[in-house]
């Protein structure tokens, strides 16, 4: 090859290679872009990923806060509707306490930067029982929840301050529920307070509790120990509830402040107070009521001035017939319990004795302007006798309307109290039934002995009065007109309130030393009571199998919706009425 040739493919071939590494070198920057636009076009995208998981995070941390601040705005309203409804529970009568200047109706509860406000005021009336409304408003943060709640007293079947009954002045013996007892009515027992720590409620065997028991106390001791443990199995139909709000019953202010309103809203044709003048052994002051239908219309047959002939025993071993002392929570005192009683013998004629219809005595409660259904009342400072010596079975003791008895001494049962209208199979009055009964004492209400004129020591019948039969004669040779008894099933539909002692029946024994006419060769008569009892203490009913009554206590649930007139519910314990509960959010 000439040189020339050879310089000219050299050249090429250097060129070549040349142009090669700026292909290469092209290639490579190309590359290097392409790579960084991908790069940046991934940070890009992430960037934004990024700020949308934090928008995002940002929105669930703000939500969760306002879900924190509307939960904690509901549970400070909750807060200050439970302080609202602990406030009220405290008062002896929450309609003297609302008028009373110095009551805090309205509150303020306050953590850190939560706060709630509350407001307790009247409503209305459900029937005869007062309506309270609570209004409370939690707030949080930006939020603000309200609770909006209408209130009434609870309503229990058998209420007691204690499970107990007086034994002597100062002492009181345990009342056991029994072995074979069926206790269909739901209980309420009050705090004893006592020192060492026992259960309350006492058991011998294994008694069935169909019903709901609350307990004042709580189920633990101080020490930790658990008082109820062995017998929790007995209560597995119903339950049982610890820490309850006491009954207001054994609050002698209490049971005041309601008579008291309960005096001044009565008619005075209604008002009575007997002074019985009849010189008779350890008499006492009292008036005789009889129910009974005429027409479809109910009447009640009014005897005052009648005159009790007491008789009291002088042994503290022989029979149960205590009351509370009154002035005092734990002292007691044996009372003189009914024997016989008689009346002036003109009392027709001067208007002593007098028959009045049962609507006659009807009036209404009225609070803020707002009136409760109407009623009838009848208040007695003094005793009551009710019966007469017709049964209930001849149309006697039977009621028709809606009454409440106060009296501020002792209301004596001498037969069989019947409301008329319809009744379920089981007798029980049904539930659309008007006709109901309440019977309160400031001292004890308490099922006679009339066998107990003869024992006590019949006396002549003084000059100018009558002796008035009450119950059934007795049959056979030689019997007089005051030997008389009570029929075989006592049979009570009232609801019962005792400021004085207990429910019980007197002359029981405890001892075999005499004891109660029981009707016929029966060992124990039966004691039916379809209703409801709030009673201070227990009283008496029977010694099973030798004297006195067989308990058969029914709850009458038409109570449970304010039917009975008078504004007499004692429960500490305040729950919503039905439908009462209202929460709403701003």
């Amino acid at each position: 090859m000439r040189p020339f040739e050879c310089s000219q493919a050299h050249y090429h071939e250097t060129s070549g290679r040349a142009n090669l590494k700026r292909g290469d070198m092209k290639l490579k920057r190309a590359r290097s872009g392409s790579i960084l636009v991908l790069v940046i076009v991934s940070l890009l995208v992430l960037a934004f990923l990024g700020l949308g998981l934090m928008k995002v995070a940002a929105g669930v941390r703000h939500q969760a806060i306002q879900t924190k601040n509307e939960a904690t705005a509901m549970l400070a309203a909750e807060a200050g509707y439970e302080q609202a409804v602990f406030k009220m529970s405290q008062q002896p009568d929450m309609l003297q306490a609302l008028d009373d200047p110095t009551f805090e109706s309205s509150g303020v509860i306050e953590f850190d930067d939560v706060k709630c406000s509350y407001d307790i005021e009247f409503h209305t009336f459900m029937d005869s029982k007062p309506v309270y409304r609570i209004i409370s408003v939690g707030q949080s943060g930006e939020f603000s929840k309200t609770v909006d709640v209408y209130v009434v007293q609870a309503v229990s079947g058998w209420d007691m301050g204690m499970c107990r009954v007086p034994s002597s002045s100062s002492g009181t013996y345990k009342v056991s529920y029994a072995d074979g007892e069926i206790i269909d009515i739901p209980i309420h027992i009050n705090n004893l307070n006592d020192s060492p720590d026992e259960r309350d409620i006492y058991i011998s065997g294994s008694p069935d509790f169909l019903d709901v028991v609350d307990m004042g106390e709580g189920r633990k001791t101080s020490g930790g120990s658990d008082k109820y443990d062995a017998v929790m199995d007995l209560f597995d139909d119903a339950g049982i509830n610890f820490d309850q709000p006491d009954s207001k019953i054994t609050n002698g202010s209490a049971v005041l402040q309601k008579i008291q309103r309960f005096k001044d809203s009565t008619k005075a044709n209604f008002s009575f107070t007997p002074n019985g003048q009849a010189g008779v052994s350890n008499s006492q002051d009292a008036v005789q009521l009889e129910f009974f239908v005429e027409g479809s219309i109910g009447k009640v047959r009014v005897t005052n001035n009648c005159t009790v002939r007491g008789f009291k025993q002088s042994s503290d071993s022989r029979t149960w017939d205590y009351r509370i002392k009154p002035g005092t929570s734990d002292q007691y005192e044996r009372y003189y319990i009914y024997s016989y009683h008689v009346m002036p013998d003109d009392a027709v004629s001067t208007g002593e004795r007098k028959t009045y219809n049962i609507e006659d005595s009807y009036v209404t409660q009225s609070y803020g302007g707002v009136e409760s259904e109407a009623g009838g009342q009848i208040f007695v400072q003094g005793n009551v006798i009710i019966g007469g010596d017709k049964t209930s079975h001849s149309g006697n003791q039977l009621l028709n309307g809606k009454l409440t008895v106060v009296a501020t001494g002792n209301i004596w049962i001498a037969d069989s109290l019947l409301v008329d209208g319809a009744k379920e199979g089981n007798g029980m009055p049904s539930q659309d039934n008007p006709n109901i009964l309440g019977l309160i004492a400031q001292g004890v209400v308490r099922v006679v002995d009339p066998g107990m004129s003869k024992y006590a020591g019949w006396e002549s019948i003084p000059s100018g009065y009558d002796y008035v039969p009450v119950g059934v004669k007795d049959t056979g040779s030689g019997v007089e007109e005051h030997d008389r008894h009570l029929s075989e099933s006592t049979i009570i539909e009232a609801a019962l309130t005792i400021g004085g002692g207990g429910f019980g029946a007197e002359n029981v024994r405890r001892s075999s030393y005499g004891g109660r006419k029981e009707s016929g060769s029966n060992p124990q008569d039966k004691l039916v009571l379809r209703g409801t009892i709030s009673e201070a203490l227990r009283g008496v009913v029977g010694l099973i199998g030798s004297d006195g009554y067989l308990k058969r206590y029914y709850m009458d649930r038409r109570l449970l919706e304010g039917i009975l007139p008078g504004d007499f519910w004692l429960k500490g314990k305040y729950i919503p009425a039905p439908a009462g509960w209202h929460d709403y959010r701003k």
